[in-house]
């Protein structure tokens, strides 16, 4: 009777799923996902309150599906361009392993279901900030400043910048200066990181159109934007003892971090047009996804260390 079924439904021009659970989770970018559960996970520990846990799980896994439900969204609307680019071509979408409109309803029904539990369960500021990261990356950046200018990776840096800001409202109903220093590391980390990629992928972007910086205005241009950014990240970096959350100790890890950004890109600036290996580049990349790492790892040592009496931190 099933096997009837299917094939009146494909005479009748529906298209039967070849999605895996395998598929569903691609969509969520688990990558992605990992170092935003992360950072947000910072930005609750970091905050003044001590949230209970059982709430504090609940809110981490609300953040998890929002991120998720915006890495569906993004590939449902960018099947297109994916389908032509060597590093995404393999995704559900354009691979044909996931519809379109499976994509879409999958990311539209996370999107409300994180954003209610996240609401209901912590507070409907954490709610609203995570409704706002998500509509900014799916349809700010995604349907408009990814294809229309090379400043695209700079303002919807700030949708990945976010998640430590809800994960500190979660627990405080607030947003406060500390979370906003939050936010500005990794706002400023944003543009180096995905300008290093750029360069060694500009066949790529170029193929699909999207007006990535070194496409646009040259390598040239973009290697002098990432050592400014680098210098501008390694300062950023030290905001948190200036503003009185972290400590010396941090700080000195948090010096030496930034002394490597700046001397990684100052290798980017310093490589000749000729060099087809790319190899400062792809270093730059590299480090650039454990400088964030190590550096909000850091943050946290240095809270727990606080939290039981030791080292100069608040």
């Amino acid at each position: 009777m099933a096997l009837v079924d299917q094939e009146h439904m494909k005479e009748a021009g529906y298209r039967l799923s070849e999605a895996t659970p395998g598929d569903f989770i691609a969509l969520l970018k688990p990558r992605v996902m990992s170092l935003v559960v992360f950072t947000a996970f910072v930005g609750m520990a970091m905050a003044p309150a001590t949230p209970n846990p059982l709430l504090a799980l609940i809110a981490i896994a609300a953040i998890a599906v929002g991120a998720g439900a915006s890495g569906a969204l993004n590939m449902w609307y960018d099947a297109d361009i994916d389908a032509v680019m060597s590093r995404t071509k393999g995704r559900p979408v354009p691979s044909g392993r996931v519809t379109p409109g499976e994509a879409l309803a999958f990311g539209l029904v996370l999107s409300a279901l994180s954003v209610g539990v996240l609401g209901l369960m912590a507070n409907w500021v954490a709610g609203a900030l995570l409704a706002f990261t998500i509509f900014f990356y799916a349809v700010i950046y995604t349907m408009w400043l990814k294809r229309s200018t090379p400043q695209n990776i700079v303002i919807g840096g700030a949708a990945g910048a976010l998640p430590p800001v809800v994960g500190w409202a979660a627990v405080t109903g607030t947003v406060s200066v500390e979370s906003l220093i939050l936010f500005l590391i990794i706002f400023l980390w944003t543009p180096p990181h995905f300008w290093a990629l750029a360069l060694f992928k500009s066949a790529d972007y170029e193929r699909a159109g999207i007006p990535m910086l070194p496409n646009v205005a040259g390598h040239a241009a973009t290697k002098k934007q990432i050592f400014i950014y680098a210098l501008l990240l390694a300062a950023s970096g030290l905001l948190p003892v200036w503003a009185g959350f972290a400590s010396l100790a941090y700080g000195a890890v948090a010096a030496a971090l930034g002394v490597g950004f700046v001397w990684y890109s100052w290798r980017v600036l310093q490589m000749p047009e000729s060099d087809q290996a790319m190899k400062p580049a792809k270093a730059l990349f590299g480090y650039s996804l454990l400088y964030l790492f190590v550096l909000f790892t850091a943050l946290l040592a240095d809270r727990l260390a606080a939290s039981l009496g030791f080292g100069f931190g608040s």
